[in-house]
């Protein structure tokens, strides 16, 4: 009995100590690890302050998985525009005035070989009547009435022909008058849906003469050439400033009648220099345009894009002559994620590794 008791309590205090090795051991490993981890540099945050500047941190890796691309900015040569409101005219009264003028002088051609014959009539009949009477006074007074009815119709037709091209040069102007008046190429055009007539509002303080030639932005983004007709005689009620005509040639391209659209017009003869940044690389934020600029291999810097909108022959972008340099690796691929990364809550973890299956 004494056996059995000496052999249980052998066996008590074995137990015990194997239990307490294994807690000692446990709390050891777990400190370890604990100061491990603690001496573990933590990750750079994703979005910086550096210089003033917001910069966003993405490493290589996660640049090749999103496809973030970017490509250097290239230095141009230009001549220094404005844009200006350009409004494609309905040439419809146009066409109705050229049809109403060419009935008008056929009229008039009409009426003054009618009052010639009426006129020659009457001097004949007149010389008649002075010739000892060889016609009656009634035959006389005839011919007299016959050929002032035909001169009066023939200045109702001048008139009506005055009218109409007074009108149309008060709604297009004399270049476009004179074009229809004498059914020249350009008026063939016209008619022929090949060219289409602008009206170009420039600024009223546009203290130059306006230039023989501009560019329209036409509905594809491409820049269509128009040259100058004449000032126009009717203004755009919608926008201020100076109206002037332009045509455009139309051969493959879309410019419907009362479009709305933008002309570049150029201040200067003297080229300068700017950087010309694609469309696809500029992102909207607070009303603003603005483009990322690769600063170093894992970080991007957003910058403003202080620029007019430029449809140039290299596709829509913008040109800007300050806050870029040539040669900046500019984002032209993945610029919306970097704007979606920086604007993103910084230090907020989650438990849910897929955000839209953390709905339930």
């Amino acid at each position: 009995m004494n056996i059995r008791l000496i052999f249980l309590c052998a066996v008590s205090l074995a137990l015990v100590a194997g239990a307490g090795w294994y807690i000692v051991n446990q709390a050891f490993d777990d400190s370890g690890a604990t100061a491990a981890t603690a001496a573990q540099p933590s990750p750079p945050p994703a979005v910086q302050m550096v210089n003033g500047e917001t910069v966003v941190v993405v490493s290589r890796a996660a640049q090749r998985a999103s496809h973030i691309e970017v490509a250097p900015l290239a230095a141009v040569t230009r001549e220094p525009e404005m844009s200006a409101d350009a409004t494609v005219l309905d040439l419809r009264p146009l066409f109705d005035l050229h049809n109403r003028l060419a009935s008008a002088r056929a009229d008039v051609g009409t009426f003054t070989a009618q009052a010639a014959s009426s006129r020659a009539q009457y001097a004949r009949s007149r010389a008649l009547f002075a010739d000892d009477r060889n016609i009656s006074q009634k035959s006389l007074q005839d011919a007299q009435a016959a050929m002032q009815a035909d001169q009066a119709k023939l200045q109702a037709a001048q008139a009506t022909l005055g009218g109409l091209d007074g009108a149309m040069r008060q709604q297009f102007g004399d270049a476009l008058a004179n074009a229809a008046a004498a059914g020249s190429a350009l008026f063939q055009r016209l008619q022929s849906g090949r060219a289409v007539v602008l009206r170009v509002t420039l600024p009223a303080d546009f203290n130059m003469t306006p230039p023989a030639r501009i560019a329209i932005a036409g509905p594809d983004g491409r820049a269509v050439p128009a040259q100058k007709l004449s000032a126009s005689p009717l203004a755009d009620p919608a926008v201020q400033g100076s109206p002037w005509l332009y045509v455009a040639s139309v051969a493959g391209e879309t410019l419907p009648a009362n479009l709305r659209t933008s002309a570049r017009v150029p201040t200067s003869s003297e080229a300068v220099s700017a950087l010309r940044i694609p469309e696809r690389a500029v992102v909207w934020y607070g009303g603003q345009t603005w483009a990322y600029v690769r600063t170093a291999p894992e970080r991007f810097t957003r910058r403003y894009v202080a620029a007019s909108e430029d449809g140039g022959e290299g596709g829509r972008g913008f040109m800007v002559t300050s806050g870029f340099h040539a040669g900046d690796p500019i984002v032209i691929q993945g610029a919306q994620l970097l704007l979606s990364e920086e604007l993103k809550p910084q230090g907020i973890a989650t438990a849910c590794k897929d955000p839209p299956e953390c709905d339930d």
